[in-house]
């Protein structure tokens, strides 16, 4: 079972790095509640359209996009991942900023996905309209997940 949990979550991690949309949401559970924990769960998105909608707010404007993958703990459903991720900037600005993510993987599909990361780290490397530009994105995917994470 471990095996299978960490086939998922490296098979949905390799879509992200390749920003393959349709293929990030095909590893998601219909009810999954993604949550940025450095943000908190009063700002999650809930189900596979919604999170790549919250993915694509700080994923899709970049030039370059890369996961790094690191250690992987799986134990029953949930899996732990220490990884880092590469984010460059078209104006030549580049951040590494480096993750701990906690998924929780039922029936093949990831029902859970908590983030925690530095998020000083990203504002200090991003360009400087990177703050403004995140408050003019759409955010039609919030949810909140208060008490359900």
């Amino acid at each position: 079972m471990a095996t299978d949990v960490k086939q998922t979550v490296t098979g949905m991690w390799a879509a992200l790095s390749r920003r393959d949309w349709d293929a990030v949401k095909a590893f998601l559970a219909e009810d999954c509640i993604y949550v940025d924990m450095p943000v908190g769960p009063a700002a999650a998105a809930r189900g596979p359209g919604d999170i790549v909608k919250r993915l694509k707010v700080g994923l899709e404007p970049l030039a370059g996009y890369e996961n790094h993958p690191g250690l992987l703990v799986a134990e029953g459903t949930d899996v732990l991942y220490e990884h880092s991720e590469t984010w460059n900037w078209a104006t030549g600005e580049t951040a590494l900023l480096r993750f701990v993510t906690v998924h929780k993987v039922v029936d093949g599909k990831i029902t859970l996905w908590k983030d925690y990361w530095d998020m000083a780290g990203l504002t200090a490397h991003a360009p400087p309209t990177w703050l403004e530009d995140l408050a003019k994105a759409d955010m039609s995917w919030v949810f909140d997940a208060t008490g359900l994470i």
